[in-house]
């Protein structure tokens, strides 16, 4: 008999992320376990908070203390499990987060806020018509209802069929018909044409039979562009669903969502939930308690779908793991590839991580013969990997072509076209130009809520600020110097849109950045309508680069290779070696040969030369190597404290007596280095000033934790006009 609970309250500060002990009320000592959301009061008032149960006591020794009792249960079934309350104890100790923001991961978004299910009044029959009601228009109302017992509200089949109201009431009435609550599932639920099963080669019968029958729980298929990877996920999960397991897919971005439901959907049917941030509270419900009920054994989805209450998963597979979109950047700062690892071990699954072109970390890791190395070195079907081409933009400006297309990208992009071909090309960074400034003064245009320079849009003629969203209208005059010598600088992916319809009159063109697909299925509409070949070529950033098949796309143009390269960052030549050889793979994945016209005015760099030669061991030799010698992940581990203020002065302040505490405290820990305290690259975000200390070295989880404790401490008293973010291994420093 449970007398007390453990409970952790919803509430958001550090000073209160501990489990709390409170009484069971006798009625509900044989229904309270693990997960269950209650009531509980907190705190002097009396106004009742969440709560969720985390520990049972049987007894415990009172001491002279007056516990408090929980005031109710408020769901039947818990929410989580205790295996899932071990996930949350680990994220806590990896990442420093509180209790509460590992449990909201594991609870649909929407539940504290009092979302529930939608449900509809839908008809039935009930016995057959009498004589006196068998005729029109109660004949045909009947037959209807009979043929699709359960499928159509009073609403919908008056709509539909253009019938009387009275006349349905009428048969409900003489109780022929009759209405019961139904639950609607509001998320799209749309047919997928059958995905058939494709031969697999030998070397993806091979990868397929080591996963389901090797001894290992963790692999790594690395496998080049269009060597049928998605193929070999869909025959490993329908053979974990005949053993009666369940499958999560994750997917980087929403952007691959569409493409990946597509394949699943056609092969398992309409049982497959979806899972990412696009979706409404409301859909996030009704998926999470599809996954609940068990009406649903798979699960497409971004990081968030890790966290779907499947009883029986029995694999996890993580296509395009190399991608920093694994890495959560809002609290808490996980890293799904990391507690898929964690979930596996516990629980005795299997986790599968794919990609073209691994991330550094997890390739060191295949050295280390911590992870399983699995290969697929030959395209699908015979295709060959695409030519590459390296186009030296200098050259191009010393023979007077000052276009953003060099000669020979426009010279394919005219015999794709005219073979009725498609084409991609792409740019990371979208809007008109990159930022506006004065020609005679140098007078750049900046947020003044940002530190950063707003971006120029053609379309609409705005300028804006892609940090905090600021929109303000286009000045011709310079603000400082009053000149009318205004001009935009860079190269966005609308202006190369324009460019590309003044090139080429009659080619039908699609953009997809975020600011074409801020609608709800904006992903899947430019998705579908390019290929269903209702353009000729798509434009795009970098949620183009991967993991999309269209197999008449024969030309991949990459407008400038540099973008990615001069990016302050460590991980910059790994990430452009990655974005190329992904963006490449989009060429030549049907029966036509594909080509890449990679420009740039860097030839000769590394990350360049081995992407256009898709040599990822001669890449990887060369970067850990740089890496070793810098002492970087992952030989290191890095820790970054952002503070943030609208009080410059008070965060000046208080971040410099943080960074004399902590260099103290670690001046006799080996291989320790303390970078700043010192402004952010961006110092300056929505009116919000920012600086950071960076620590890079062998910081553990305790050592972390020391640190993390630390900086609160002495942050205490201003606490009021500071923000604190902690992130181990930051996605960016920026």
């Amino acid at each position: 008999m449970n007398k007390f609970a453990g409970v952790i309250v919803n509430n958001d500060s550090v000073q209160v992320d501990r489990v709390f002990t409170y009484k069971v009320p006798e009625d509900i000592r044989n229904i309270i376990t693990i997960g269950h959301r209650v009531k509980v009061s907190f705190g002097m008032g009396k106004k009742l908070i969440d709560g969720f149960v985390v520990e049972l006591y049987e007894d415990i020794e009172e001491q002279g203390i007056k516990f408090k009792s929980i005031n109710s249960i408020c769901e039947k079934d818990p929410l989580f499990t205790k295996e899932d309350f071990y996930v949350v104890q680990y994220m806590r100790d990896r990442y420093l987060c509180t209790y509460m923001e590992g449990i909201r991961l594991f609870i649909p978004r929407g539940v504290t806020k009092g979302v529930s299910y939608k449900e509809k009044q839908v008809l039935y029959s009930v016995k057959n018509l009498e004589v006196k009601y068998d005729k029109e228009p109660y004949n045909s109302i009947f037959k209807l209802i009979k043929d699709n017992e359960g499928k159509y509200t009073k609403t919908q089949l008056c709509k539909e069929f253009s019938l009387s109201l009275s006349s349905i009431n009428t048969l409900i009435k003489h109780e022929y018909l009759t209405t019961e609550k139904t639950i609607v599932n509001r998320f799209n639920t749309r047919e997928y044409s059958f995905y058939e099963e494709k031969n697999l080669t030998k070397d993806q019968e091979e990868v397929v039979k080591e996963v389901i029958n090797g001894s290992s729980f963790i692999y790594l298929l690395k496998g080049v562009t269009g060597s049928g990877k998605t193929e070999v996920y869909m025959r490993i999960v329908a053979q974990f669903l005949r053993e009666d397991k369940s499958a999560i897919i994750l997917v980087p971005e929403i952007s691959l969502t569409p493409q990946m439901v597509e394949r699943f959907k056609g092969r398992f049917g309409r049982d497959v939930a979806v899972f990412h941030s696009k979706l409404s509270d409301g859909e996030r419900f009704d998926e999470w308690h599809r996954v609940k009920r068990g009406e649903v054994k798979v699960a497409v989805g971004a990081r968030s779908a890790l966290f779907l209450p499947f009883k029986d998963l029995g694999i996890i597979i993580i296509d395009e793991e190399h991608e920093a979109t694994y890495k959560s950047e809002s609290d808490p700062k996980y890293n799904a590839k990391e507690v898929a690892e964690f979930m596996a071990r516990n629980r005795g699954l299997k986790v599968l991580l794919g990609s073209a072109t691994p991330s550094i970390d997890t390739y060191y890791r295949v050295h280390k013969k911590e992870i399983k190395l699995l290969t697929l070195n030959h395209r699908a079907d015979g295709a060959k990997m695409p030519e590459v081409k390296v186009i030296d933009m200098r050259e191009e400006l010393k023979n007077n072509n000052k276009s953003m297309f060099s000669n020979e990208l426009k010279e394919e992009l005219a015999r794709v076209l005219e073979r009725g071909e498609q084409a991609i090309l792409f740019l990371n960074r979208r809007g008109f130009s990159t930022f506006v400034s004065c020609r005679k003064c140098g007078y750049v245009f900046k947020c003044d809520k940002c530190d950063i320079s707003l971006t120029y849009h053609a379309h609409g003629s705005y300028l804006s600020c892609h940090y905090c969203g600021k929109r303000t209208s286009v000045n011709t005059t310079c603000p400082s110097c009053k000149s009318n010598y205004v001009k935009y600088f860079g190269v966005g992916t609308e202006k190369v849109e324009m460019a590309l319809k003044k090139e080429f009159k009659d080619a039908k063109v699609l953009r997809m950045d975020l600011d074409t697909t801020r609608r709800k299925n904006s992903f899947e509409d430019i998705y579908t309508s390019f290929k269903n070949g209702e353009a000729d070529i798509l434009i795009g950033t970098q949620m183009i680069a991967k993991g999309l098949d269209f197999p008449n796309v024969t030309l991949v143009g990459v407008i400038a290779a540099d973008l990615s390269l001069n990016l302050p960052d460590y991980r910059s030549g790994e990430r452009t070696y990655q974005l190329l050889t992904q963006v490449s793979g989009r060429a030549g994945r049907g029966k036509k040969e594909g080509k890449v016209i990679i420009q740039t005015y860097l030839p000769d760099n590394y990350s360049l030369k081995y992407s256009k030669d898709n040599n990822y061991e001669g890449f990887f030799k060369e970067e850990i190597s740089l890496r070793n010698t810098m002492n970087y992940p992952p030989f290191s581990r890095i820790m970054s404290i952002n503070m943030s203020s609208k009080r410059e002065d008070i965060l000046i302040k208080t971040i410099g007596k943080v960074g004399i505490n902590l260099k103290d405290l670690l001046k006799n820990t080996n291989n320790i280095d303390i970078l700043g305290p010192c402004p952010c690259i961006i110092s300056k975000i929505k009116e919000m000033y920012r600086w950071q200390i960076v620590i890079k070295g062998d910081i553990g989880e305790d050592l972390a934790k020391v640190i993390r404790d630390n900086t609160y401490t002495l942050t205490k008293e201003n606490a009021a006009y500071i923000r604190i973010s902690i992130d181990i291994n930051p996605n960016s420093l920026i």
